[in-house]
């Protein structure tokens, strides 16, 4: 039963990695070539909430001290 069980999850395994890095016929890019072109603003993104977080953690802070 484990023989059968490695398999079929190795065969979704492949299926899946098969289907992420299919290249589009119209665009001609994977799913995985728009993810690394997206990963940059991502970045940006976070960067901006993680200010905004400690800021609104200091600020926090501040009011408690008082």
């Amino acid at each position: 039963m484990g023989i059968l069980k490695t398999a079929i999850i190795g065969a979704a395994v492949y299926a899946g990695v098969k289907y992420i890095t299919k290249k589009d016929p119209i665009t001609g890019q994977s799913i995985v070539d728009e993810l690394l072109d997206k990963a940059p603003g991502w970045v940006d993104k976070a960067k901006g909430y993680t200010e905004d977080l400690k800021n609104r953690a200091s600020n926090a802070a501040e009011d408690l001290a008082r």
